[in-house]
């Protein structure tokens, strides 16, 4: 492969979402290319800068809608603006699902914010009745996350 192609190659990889490939040649050539789209907080490397998204103001109404639809019901809330991860990386199973019980301490969801992923945790002993947010969608402090039961 050329300089230009590999190049090309490279940001081809950059824009896909997928996560590693590897390509081989008939001339013995090898390539691998890795990125590690959810670090875990103590990786100390961070994920390539993401397109800053414009937050859907319906899907934000409409997760604060469904935690008044729950409110005697308490709900767990984003503690900082960033991006809401479900797994600790993709295709791993969420964190919490409807019905799970969770203790206070357990590790609940991720927020993405500045390249840093922080763990949310539980706040309190509880029951997840409803996950208001999308897995990757945008969050807003204060927003609802999680309807809960507390236990």
């Amino acid at each position: 492969m050329t300089k230009e192609e590999i190049k090309d190659l490279v940001n081809l990889f950059a824009e896909m979402n997928i996560s590693k490939i590897k390509i081989k040649d008939e001339n013995g050539f090898e390539i691998e290319l890795e990125k590690d789209i959810y670090p875990h907080l103590e990786n100390p490397v961070c994920p390539p800068a993401a397109t800053p998204q414009p937050i859907n103001v319906n899907v934000v109404n409409e997760a604060q809608h469904n935690a008044l639809a729950h409110s005697n019901n308490p709900s767990i809330n984003s503690p900082m603006v960033g991006t809401f991860y479900q797994a600790p990386s993709p295709g791993a199973t969420p964190f919490v699902k409807v019905g799970s019980m969770v203790k206070k301490g357990d590790v609940i969801a991720i927020i993405e914010a500045m390249k840093i992923m922080n763990e949310i945790e539980a706040e309190f002993n509880c029951r997840i009745i409803e996950v208001l947010v999308a897995d990757g969608q945008p969050v807003e402090f204060g927003m609802p996350l999680f309807v809960v039961e507390k236990l």
